[in-house]
């Protein structure tokens, strides 16, 4: 697991738009500003979302109902 995924205050039960929202809120606005930084950031906010998908995963495994 990524080690910021821990500070965005999200649970595994949470959407992936939720994650998304609190990943895009937890960047400085002016690092959010720039356009250079664009594939950076959208490879992090996968990256967080990755993160989010795997710990879902292993708390609700496939076939545990």
């Amino acid at each position: 697991m990524d080690p910021f995924y821990a500070r965005l205050g999200v649970s595994p039960q949470d959407r992936p738009c939720t994650v998304l929202r609190a990943t895009i809120r937890a960047l400085h606005p002016s690092l959010r500003r720039m356009r250079g930084l664009r594939v950076a950031r959208q490879r992090f906010y996968r990256a967080m979302l990755a993160s989010h998908a795997r710990l879902q995963t292993k708390a609700n495994p496939v076939g545990a109902d």
